[in-house]
């Protein structure tokens, strides 16, 4: 049973889920039908990309998620202090929640959290979770696309102010204008003297990077075909998953890791009635994710209203985590 303090999202769950397979088709055949050709990465994230994911993040080569945690686990005191008593926490992405617990666990008096994510399913589960756990913070999971403008809920009782938290460097899965335009609605959603809390990979060595994305067991590659699976099921897509292959590499000029689907052989992509033609060998680009450093990452964001206030490392500077306020 869900508590009284975890609402459900005010979406009717028909209409939304009517209104999210028009967009992913729409996604879809406007990516398929594009030179070079590209699949948006938000599609990964059914309940089994999710899971998948979640895999990904416990990978001996995906540094990420456990440099982050280690981070939060040594400064989250540190953080808690500097993003301030009575918030109203918004987490962007929020997944499993996983490094959430060790945020909240050190916030001083928060009033709400509001997990976001485009799965509702996993973000229910999610949810309910943190409310077990958490009795004394009103939980407000908000089912959407957070790239798109939402609604953002009310707690019972009134914030100092808003904060966001936006962990896992998903940042880095934007190019650098949406990247901005992001930040940007971030410091509109908290306005003046809101917060953010953000992960960011850092730029290190080729050989580091490209295995974290290409793991032995083969997960990030069910991860990245995962989307395919998903048109087929949800959208009907003709289509022979087994004739594509994960590919990720290093851009070290553009300084980012860029993943994509590779068609094996020459094939036809049947869509809503259309017929998409690939060459074997031709790539689907379905994500990037960029490294920073901390002072250029400062910089971009500074240009839409953040200024950087804290950054946190571990011992290797692979990862960072910043706090940024509005002035």
């Amino acid at each position: 049973m869900i508590r009284p303090h975890m609402q459900h999202p005010q979406t009717d769950r028909q209409t939304m889920t009517t209104l999210a397979r028009d967009r992913f088709l729409d996604d879809s055949l406007t990516g398929l039908n594009d030179s070079p050709k590209r699949l948006p990465c938000k599609y990964f994230y059914d309940r089994r990309g999710s899971q998948l994911f979640d895999q990904i993040c416990e990978t001996d080569e995906y540094y990420l998620t456990r440099t982050e945690t280690t981070i939060m686990q040594r400064y989250a005191g540190e953080m808690g202090q500097c993003l301030g008593e009575g918030i109203r926490l918004v987490e962007l992405g929020s997944g499993s929640s996983i490094k959430t617990r060790t945020l909240l666990d050190h916030l001083i008096d928060p009033v709400a959290y509001v997990p976001v994510d485009i799965s509702r399913e996993h973000l229910l589960a999610s949810a309910e979770q943190i409310s077990d756990e958490y009795p004394d913070i009103e939980i407000l999971p908000v089912c959407a696309d957070f790239t798109k403008p939402f609604t953002l809920p009310n707690p019972s009782a009134k914030p100092s102010h808003s904060a966001v938290y936006f962990p896992g460097s998903t940042i880095g899965n934007f190019q650098p204008q949406a990247a901005q335009k992001l930040l940007h609605s971030m410091a509109q959603m908290c306005g003046q003297q809101g917060g953010l809390l953000i992960g960011i990979d850092l730029q290190k060595d080729r050989e580091i990077l490209e295995r974290a994305y290409n793991d032995d067991e083969g997960v990030t590659a069910a991860f990245n075909l995962n989307l395919l699976h998903r048109m087929r099921k949800e959208l009907g897509a003709t289509l022979d998953v087994e004739a594509f292959e994960h590919h990720a590499i290093y851009n070290q000029q553009q300084g980012r890791i860029e993943i994509y689907l590779r068609s094996q052989v020459e094939q036809t992509i049947h869509l809503d009635g259309q017929s998409v033609r690939l060459e074997e060998g031709e790539l689907i680009h379905t994500e990037y994710s960029h490294k920073y450093t901390i002072d250029g990452f400062a910089q971009m964001a500074g240009e839409v209203g953040w200024t950087l206030r804290r950054s946190w490392t571990d011992a290797n500077n692979y990862f960072a985590v910043l706090h940024l306020i509005v002035l």
